[in-house]
């Protein structure tokens, strides 16, 4: 592909996941995507056929900064609070450099969270390693038992929300942009001393 049909796809992409974020898998339409991409409807076409094809190319964008990590993370060696302090670092960085994660994800499960479970598969992440993992220093007296859907509901909760809510949270506690890009930096110490702690006998 030359230089300027890697610039029209990327323009695409990004058009797509704009209007995806705003409306929805249903309610994007491929018109709205062309025009917003500053091209015709038929070279959108060309360039990924349908709908269906064009969400893939962006959720596979999406889930190349997530899933790759997460997935060689859990399947790792390390000890489960390792994992947890990577886990955090991982995410919270893929969010700060990709803030329009947030609302893709979340729009994606409103919208069409089957096709949100087929990537998830398909990225061969697998959560009962955790569990697993839970359990045995569980039954070594490292930890104490929790179950993994709440654990790792609850990291991804702390990571992602405030990202989703920043009007809310800057606006609450009064904070300028500076502000508040000191204090998304500073929740990475804070999360992952609050599920330590929560963990810990």
């Amino acid at each position: 592909m030359t230089i300027a049909g890697e610039h029209t796809e990327n323009q695409i992409l990004t058009s797509a996941r704009d209007v995806f974020i705003a409306k929805g898998y249903e309610g994007a339409r491929m018109q709205e995507i062309a025009d917003r991409a500053g091209i015709n409807k038929a070279l959108l076409h060309y360039y990924f056929r349908s709908k269906e094809n064009l969400f893939d190319a962006v959720f596979s964008e999406v889930a190349s900064h997530l899933f790759p990590a997460m997935k060689q993370l859990l399947e790792s060696d390390l000890g489960l609070k390792e994992k947890i302090t990577f886990f955090v670092k991982i995410y919270l960085k893929a969010l700060n450099e990709n803030p329009y994660i947030p609302a893709f994800v979340i729009n994606t499960l409103n919208t069409n969270p089957d096709g949100f479970l087929k990537y998830i598969k398909k990225a061969g992440v697998n959560p009962l390693l955790l569990q697993k993992q839970i359990e045995d220093e569980a039954g070594r007296g490292l930890i104490r038992a929790v179950k993994a859907e709440h654990l790792l509901v609850n990291i991804i909760a702390m990571c992602i929300f405030p990202f989703v809510a920043r009007p809310i949270v800057q606006n609450i506690f009064e904070m300028n942009d500076e502000e508040y890009r000191f204090y998304l930096e500073s929740r990475e110490t804070e999360i992952i001393d609050f599920v330590l702690k929560s963990i810990r006998l």
